[in-house]
C-alpha cells in the first residue's frame, strides 16, 4: 500500500508540474501585455516599462518561469522601486487591481467554497445513492421507472435553471425562507446553515442524478455476478446479499466519482456561487475575469487544479481500500 500512494504522489507531482507549465504559457505567454494590465490603459510607455521590470516580465521565458514556479515553492520578493516586498509561499503573486497577495485572497474564499462543497456532497450521496440503490432492487416496477425519470430531470436541468426555480418558490411564493446571504459559520452557525440550505439542494440534487445511475448500474452488475447467486443459492438474505456484498461492489466508482466532483466543487461552483452570492472560489474567478485580474484568474485555476489532482489521489487510495487488488498493479 505504502509503494501504491509512493507512486501515486509521484504522478500527482508531475500532472501538477504540467498543469503549472500550460497555465503559465496560457495567461502569460500569449499575445497581450500582462503589464499593460497590471499597470492600467492610461499608463504611460515609461510607467508601463517600470511595471514590467518590477514584475519581473522582462526576463527571458525561461527566467520568468523559473520565478513563478520559485513563489510557488519557496516565496518571492517584489521590488516596488523604493522597497522589496516578500511573498511567503505558495506565492501567487498580486492582483493587479487590489495589490492584495492572490494566495490570501482566495484562502479567504476557501471556507465559503468548503461549506458549499461539503454540504452539497452529503445531499448528492443521499439522494443520489440512496435512489440508485433502490431503482436497482425495484427493478422493472413502477418505483424504478420514478427514480429513472427523476434522475433523467436532474441530469437534463441546468444548474442556474434549478437554483431560479427553488429561489422563486421557496423565497418569493411561498416565503418559507428569505432570499440567500451567506453567512459565516463562526459567526452565526444557524443562520450559516438556513442561508447555505438552497444552495446546498441545489448543487447537491443537479450532482445526485450521476450517483443514481452510476450506483443503479454497478448494483446490478454486482448482483448478476456468480458469487452473489452462490450466496443466494446457499440461502443467505436478501438483505445481507444486497448490503455485505452488492453495495460493497457497488461502492468503489462512487468513491472513485465522488472525488472527483469534490476537487471540482471545491475548485470553484461557479455557477452556483454566481447566482446565490456566496463569496467563494468561483464567484472569485468570475469578478477576476470581468476585471482582467491575470494572477487572481491564475491562481484559481491552479488551486482548482490541485483540488481536482489531489481528490483524484485520495479517491485512488480509497479505491484501493475497498479493492485490495488495486494496490496490487
Amino acid at each position: 500500500m505504502t509503494r501504491y500512494l509512493l507512486k501515486r504522489l509521484g504522478g500527482a507531482l508531475l500532472v501538477l508540474l504540467a498543469l503549472s507549465v500550460a497555465v503559465y504559457a496560457l495567461f502569460y505567454l500569449v499575445p497581450g501585455d500582462p503589464a499593460r494590465l497590471a499597470c492600467g490603459e492610461r499608463c504611460s510607455t515609461q510607467q508601463v516599462t517600470q511595471v514590467r521590470e518590477r514584475l519581473g516580465l522582462d526576463a527571458s521565458v525561461f527566467t520568468q518561469y523559473g520565478h513563478f514556479l520559485q513563489g510557488i515553492v519557496a516565496g518571492r520578493d517584489y521590488s516596488t522601486g523604493t522597497a522589496v516586498l516578500h511573498c511567503d509561499a505558495p506565492c501567487l503573486g498580486f492582483s493587479y487591481k487590489t495589490d492584495q497577495q492572490v494566495t490570501r485572497l482566495i484562502l479567504e474564499r476557501v471556507p465559503a467554497t468548503l461549506s458549499l462543497a461539503l454540504g452539497a456532497m452529503v445531499i448528492w450521496l443521499v439522494i443520489g445513492v440512496g435512489t440508485g440503490l433502490l431503482s436497482a432492487l425495484r427493478r422493472g416496477g413502477i418505483t424504478e421507472r420514478a427514480l429513472t425519470v427523476l434522475t433523467l430531470a436532474g441530469t437534463g436541468m441546468p444548474v442556474f435553471i434549478l437554483g431560479l426555480l427553488l429561489l422563486m418558490a421557496v423565497c418569493a411564493y411561498l416565503r418559507w425562507l428569505p432570499f440567500p446571504s451567506y453567512v459565516p459559520l463562526s459567526q452565526d452557525p444557524e443562520q450559516w446553515a438556513w442561508n447555505l440550505l438552497l444552495p446546498w439542494l441545489t448543487l447537491g440534487f443537479f450532482e445526485s442524478a450521476k450517483y443514481a445511475r452510476l450506483t443503479r448500474s454497478s448494483t446490478l452488475e454486482t448482483l448478476a455476478e456468480d458469487h452473489i447467486r452462490t450466496f443466494r443459492a446457499y440461502g443467505v438474505g436478501e438483505r445481507a446479499v444486497v448490503g455485505r456484498h452488492a453495495l460493497r461492489g457497488a461502492v468503489p466508482p462512487v468513491i472513485a466519482l465522488n472525488a472527483n466532483d469534490l476537487g471540482t466543487v471545491v475548485g470553484g461552483a461557479v455557477l452556483t456561487e454566481t447566482l446565490f452570492g456566496i463569496p467563494g472560489i468561483g464567484k472569485t474567478l468570475v469578478d477576476a475575469v470581468r476585471v482582467v485580474d491575470v494572477p487572481v484568474v491564475v491562481g484559481v485555476v491552479l488551486v482548482t487544479g490541485t483540488a481536482v489532482v489531489l481528490a483524484n489521489v485520495v479517491a485512488d487510495l480509497l479505491y484501493a481500500a475497498a479493492d485490495r487488488r488495486v494496490a496490487l498493479l
